[in-house]
């Protein structure tokens, strides 16, 4: 039992006890022990009033003169209350403090509740992204935001994703968007200004699709005369040798040209072409035959499985060069007699293009780099095979034209595997 309960049944008692003896005097103890009752509900209603006009009336203030366990009520509540005002200064003072670190950041930052309504957003949101204080709190992202591709990103995005888009609201200037949710449902939208990148970008592709350009015409000029020059017996022994390695080294050229090229026009955002179905059985059949003739010294057994009857959504073209691209690394890294098998196959949510090999393989920490422009693992190797340094980073881009990837699994000295999974979607 608590000290204050024991004090508030001694209060209780002493006060009985007093009218008890009262009321024996006057002859009328059960008389006055009512009353004593009635006195001492009296008292706890009226500290009960006195709470409740001071809770609802103005609890910010020191509580009433109470008696007994009310007082002690209200002390405590009053404690309460002061804690939870000091709690409540400082988490406005962290929140105030939050934003003005968010509003001074030169990304947008937006957030979005549950129903896709703005909520809040910092200084740079209405920089970037055109939303006016005091006029958009409230509505739909998606009614200012009109871009179908935007509106498809902020339904479906997740945090992993990123989407580039032209600004809205300034000409010339691009954006990207990421996203995060939260809560129920809750979204955080970052907005971050790529204008320079995108323009560095462009710069980048431009130069090299122009020098591409430019080189074709002299490469031409070289090829033809350098062949002249080998069909032509007049010469010796040791000069028509230097013409073959003219030769070889115009052609290496020639072939990083139209790598190059192929890139600059997967790239480029203006050539769109329509896709069409792919009957996938020819096309890998004709792959093949051109796979026997690339190296046929070498006796390559290289075997079709075609594990799908369907066909697949796709510009032919590109997709020929991205096969074909993986199909010539398997030869190039295949030793003499090695096992070549170009499988088609698919299930209930993906469709595969495969090409295995028995080759010399790769290590581990290759395998994240092999898609950028250039990588080799082996200089030395890449020189001798004459490749480019281009194809996997072709092979990447038409996959990521038709909305499909690369998984790649190798171990080194047993074998590689490069698998193209294309979404269900693709397939008719």
């Amino acid at each position: 039992m608590t000290a204050l309960l024991k004090a508030e049944l001694s209060r209780l008692a002493y006060l009985l006890a007093a009218f008890a003896v009262i009321g024996w005097f006057a002859n009328s103890t059960v008389s006055f022990l009512f009353v004593a009752l009635a006195v001492y509900l009296g008292l706890h209603l009226r500290n009960l009033h006195k709470l409740h006009h001071w809770l609802k009336s103005n609890p910010q203030d020191y509580p009433p003169e109470l008696t007994g366990v009310w007082e002690d009520i209200a002390q405590n509540i009053y404690r309460l209350q002061k804690k939870e005002k000091e709690a409540q200064l400082n988490l406005m003072g962290i929140i105030q403090r939050a934003r003005e670190s968010v509003s001074a950041l030169d990304e947008a930052i937006v957030l979005v509740d549950g129903y896709g309504n703005l909520e809040w957003w910092n200084s740079a949101a209405e920089r970037l992204l055109g939303f006016k204080d005091g006029t958009d709190h409230g509505k739909a992202i998606t009614n200012l935001i009109r871009d179908p591709a935007f509106i498809r990103f902020f339904e479906k995005g997740t945090a992993k994703d990123a989407l580039k888009l032209p600004s809205w609201i300034q000409a010339n200037h691009y954006l990207q968007y990421e996203i995060t949710r939260f809560g129920d449902n809750d979204r955080l939208l970052i907005a971050y200004d790529i204008t320079r990148l995108h323009q560095l970008e462009q710069i980048r592709k431009d130069f090299v699709a122009n020098v591409s350009h430019e080189l074709r015409t002299p490469l031409t000029v070289l090829s033809g005369y350098i062949e002249t020059f080998i069909d032509n017996d007049e010469f010796p022994a040791r000069i028509n040798r230097a013409f073959c390695q003219m030769q070889q080294q115009t052609k290496r050229m020639s072939n990083l040209v139209n790598d190059l090229l192929l890139l600059s026009r997967l790239e480029s955002d203006n050539i769109k072409q329509e896709a069409k179905p792919v009957n996938m059985t020819n096309l890998l059949e004709q792959l093949r035959q051109e796979a026997l003739a690339y190296d046929p010294d070498k006796q390559h057994a290289i075997m079709v499985h075609i594990d799908s009857p369907l066909q697949l959504m796709g510009i032919e073209n590109d997709l020929r060069s991205a096969f074909s691209n993986l199909i010539t690394n398997a030869i190039k890294y295949t030793p003499a007699c090695g096992a070549i098998t170009i499988r088609w196959s698919n299930d209930e949510k993906y469709a595969y293009l495969s090409v295995q090999d028995n080759g010399i393989g790769i290590e581990p920490q290759h395998i994240p780099r092999l898609t950028e422009r250039f990588y080799r693992v082996d200089a030395a190797r890449s020189t001798a095979t004459g490749g480019t340094g281009l194809g996997l980073a072709i092979v990447k881009h038409v996959l990521l034209q038709h909305k499909a990837i690369l998984n790649i699994s190798s171990k080194s000295n047993v074998g590689s595997t490069f698998t193209c999974v294309f979404p269900k979607s693709a397939l008719v």
